[in-house]
């Protein structure tokens, strides 16, 4: 059994997503739009009841896995103040980077709104104490643990929406979202599901995020359509998601969470004075990882002559030499440099495989 684009159902993905089923919610303090809202300041009294915190966890869990997709926490950061000092050195950031960078601005033209791409290691080389202060939050750890268990690994990147800023069509994200059409499809059902649980999506506002200002468009429940890395490239999909999107306006030190596999989008700014900023968080299970650190670069310098040459003397057969590139050359673009080698044409940039494959056999599809 495959997905196939051509194959999603509408009729399908909308009996999966017409569902209400937060009734036995314990611990959100309202559920608004069909999402779960928590107040962290109620949570925080009980973090210290270790029962409290495993049954919080595994309510957080259905939420992700089964349910809604989506939850926000109220005051994630009661005290602003590290939020406040990780806004000013991005903004210092954008500056010595603004003129720099490479590929199309996910929102709008070129240069017209701002991102800075690992944000994460750029903040803590350059302000390690206000990198300290900011991800000490006790509440990003618990939305990671919730979902990944321990050991996660957290990336991040900037994005600063002007006004005017246009909207994201819908998509799923990370990892298979990232991937072409043909290519996701490609992947047996059971990795689509196991896609969602490799990583958690997540936002912190860095500024109020009235709707006008364009906080992220969710579908709630949509992450249940086993397809969805798929479907959501159709557009009779993408016509139902703005048909049918939902959106949360957050305060300053708010953060959402999301299963990667829900449908969503960033919203356009409509405001006349909304700067929008947030730090979108990638946090990625530890399991994502391979068990030994190869240095596949060195390794393909060296099998790329000898492939080469075993191409031109028919000493190995096309299938076979992409056996080769195959258990040699790593499959999959990220994590990189993406300052230096952003998507291109795409949503992700090339692979060590498609490099090798490109140059080796240029007239092979991949």
């Amino acid at each position: 059994m495959t997905f196939s684009e051509k194959n999603c159902s509408l009729k399908e993905f909308i009996s999966q997503i017409n569902r209400k089923d937060n009734a036995d919610l314990l611990y959100s303090v309202d559920i608004q739009k069909n999402i779960p809202i928590y107040d962290c300041t109620i949570l925080r009294d009980k973090m210290t009841n270790p029962k409290f915190i495993q049954d919080l966890m595994a309510e957080l869990q259905s939420i992700l896995l089964n349910g809604a997709g989506v939850f926000v926490f109220k005051q994630a950061f009661v005290d602003t103040t590290p939020i406040d000092k990780a806004s000013d050195i991005f903004h210092k950031i954008i500056t010595d980077e603004r003129g720099t960078m490479r590929g199309e601005d996910h929102f709008a033209e070129a240069g017209k709104n701002d991102r800075i791409w690992n944000a994460l290691e750029k903040l803590c080389l350059r302000a390690p104490t206000i990198f300290a202060q900011y991800y000490a939050n006790d509440m990003i750890a618990l939305a990671a643990e919730a979902w990944l268990g321990p050991a996660y690994q957290v990336t991040s990147q900037i994005n600063v929406v002007r006004p005017g800023g246009g909207a994201q069509q819908p998509h799923c994200d990370y990892h298979l979202g990232f991937l072409t059409s043909a290519r996701a499809s490609s992947y047996p059902p059971h990795v689509h599901q196991l896609s969602h649980a490799l990583t958690l999506q997540g936002a912190v506002a860095h500024c109020d995020m009235p709707v006008e200002s364009g906080p992220t468009k969710l579908l709630p429940y949509s992450q249940n359509y086993a397809d969805g890395y798929l479907a959501w490239r159709r557009n009779d999909f993408k016509q139902y998601f703005e048909d049918h999107y939902i959106q949360f306006p957050l305060n300053k030190g708010d953060a959402i969470f999301f299963n990667p596999g829900l449908f969503h989008a960033a919203g356009a700014n409509s405001t006349k004075d909304v700067i929008r900023m947030a730090n979108l968080l990638q946090i990625s299970s530890v399991f994502g990882r391979s068990m030994e650190k190869i240095d596949r670069k060195k390794i393909g310098l060296a099998l790329y002559p000898v492939l080469s040459n075993a191409l031109k003397t028919k000493l190995l057969s096309k299938s076979e030499i992409l056996n080769v590139i195959a258990s040699s050359a790593e499959g999959y673009p990220f994590p990189t440099n993406l300052d230096i080698n952003p998507p291109a044409n795409g949503l992700a940039p090339p692979s060590q495989q498609e490099l090798m494959i490109k140059t080796l056999l240029p007239d092979s599809r991949f």
